[in-house]
């Protein structure tokens, strides 16, 4: 073997060990790369749904009917979006709201009776926030594994 073709299989093994180190480097650069961009759409979602929370509160406090904010909730989320019980335009909430975790405005509504009481997301995913959530966010299912469905966007306690 010459000393040529020596150097030419040592260039191809760095080569090979390069190429090795960059798939390494790239797939952790993806790793970090899907957890940020989880954590800004669980921040979009905590958002919506503090939307969502405060629309339902402000509801329940714009009832004619009621004393003291502890009117009906609403029956549908339309509701929010246009009052039907005032005889003038008010609006709780801008719009419907897609879920930043499924991509569709397809969340699902927790209801005491027939008035809804708050709404969760779709997404099984598991959380990467479970501590130090704001107060109009409930969580069930185990400490550590809770899910984004478990996440109930509610009103705020009194």
């Amino acid at each position: 073997m010459t000393r040529r073709q020596r150097q030419a299989g040592a260039t191809y093994l760095l080569m090979l060990f390069a190429v090795a180190a960059l798939g390494l480097g790239l797939a952790r650069f993806g790793t970090l790369w899907a957890t940020q961009a989880q954590r800004e759409r669980e921040a979009e979602l905590l958002f919506i749904g503090g939307e969502f929370a405060r629309a339902i509160s402000r509801y329940r406090a714009a009832d004619p009917g009621a004393g003291g904010g502890s009117g009906e909730g609403p029956r549908a989320l339309r509701d929010l979006l246009l009052d039907p019980r005032q005889p003038f335009v008010l609006r709780h909430l801008r719009r419907l709201y897609r879920d930043p975790m499924t991509g569709e405005a397809d969340w699902i509504v927790e209801r005491q009776g027939e008035q809804i009481v708050g709404i969760r997301s779709r997404s099984t995913r598991v959380a990467l926030r479970s501590a130090a959530l704001p107060a109009w966010v409930s969580v069930g299912g185990a400490a550590g594994e809770a899910r984004y469905a478990d996440w109930l966007f509610r009103e705020e306690p009194r």
